[in-house]
């Protein structure tokens, strides 16, 4: 994979792409909140051979700093097209864990038609209707605390709480790991995060998914309501939705070959039609 750098306004955006190939579509790879591009590394490592793949880290982590947090979700979607443009990225398919299948609905929201397809990974729906006023009330009160929170526990914590696997407990902690000695940067990074998804539901938006899409989430997933969202969102839209047994949060960390095994049928039906 090749390091690449996308200029904004807020900051500079480190992203990775390979070397081009002649495949028909390529995997773009959006990691969750407070992770960063190793996220995907199981997928990456699988798939980088076969098609051209794309991920990033998000604006503000990891090596996408320093970074202004003057910005929102429509942002991050927007920056995300400008990337995928300057790449000449024409048939795309969205892979977004967690906070990245936000980021691929407000995709959806600007750029209608552009991707061909949609993967969700644990993540759970933008529209408003989904959450209550309590939750979008919580989401606005993050920041402290992450911040009060002892770092050495919300390390522990937040390891063990995405993933149910050894590797998949390693690789969050690790990637928290970024964050030490800068706790208020990780809660930061946290609270903006949770901040702009709040405003992003509140504008309540169709963020309406008019490709072909698939729902995936750990069958061990603890994160809020991401299982109670999920069911709440096949039976609305009847996208299907594949539960992973015995993956957590991060699923695709847990159980790399069940999902590269999932998005490998994806792609290869998208091709097919």
């Amino acid at each position: 994979m090749i390091e690449k750098l996308h200029s904004t306004r807020c900051g500079d955006i480190h992203y990775w792409v390979n070397e081009k190939k002649d495949t028909p579509v390529t995997l773009v790879f959006l990691p969750g909140l407070t992770a960063d591009h190793r996220l995907f590394d199981k997928q990456i490592e699988y798939f980088e051979d076969t098609y051209n793949c794309f991920v990033w880290d998000t604006p503000a982590h990891s090596s996408s700093w320093p970074f202004d947090f003057d910005f929102t979700l429509r942002d991050k979607a927007i920056w995300l097209n400008e990337i995928i443009e300057s790449e000449h990225i024409n048939d795309f398919v969205i892979i977004g864990q967690s906070m990245g299948g936000y980021v691929g609905q407000m995709y959806f929201e600007l750029f209608p038609g552009k991707a061909k397809g949609f993967i969700s990974i644990d993540s759970a729906p933008l529209q408003r209707k989904y959450v209550t006023g309590i939750e979008i009330w919580l989401l606005k009160k993050m920041e402290p605390v992450y911040r009060i929170y002892p770092w050495k526990s919300l390390l522990k914590t937040g390891s063990n709480g995405v993933a149910s696997t050894e590797y998949g407990r390693r690789l969050m902690h690790d990637m928290m790991m970024v964050y030490d000695g800068d706790q208020a940067r990780y809660a930061r990074i946290a609270g903006h995060g949770y901040m702009m998804l709040a405003e992003a539901m509140e504008a309540d938006l169709p963020y309406e998914i008019k490709c072909p899409a698939l729902l995936i989430c750990g069958e061990e997933d603890k994160a809020g309501s991401t299982k109670r969202y999920n069911k709440a969102w096949h039976k609305e839209t009847s996208l299907p939705l594949e539960w992973i047994p015995g993956a957590g949060h991060n699923s695709n960390t847990d159980k790399p070959e069940i999902i590269n095994g999932l998005i490998e049928r994806f792609v290869m039906a998208l091709n097919n039609k």
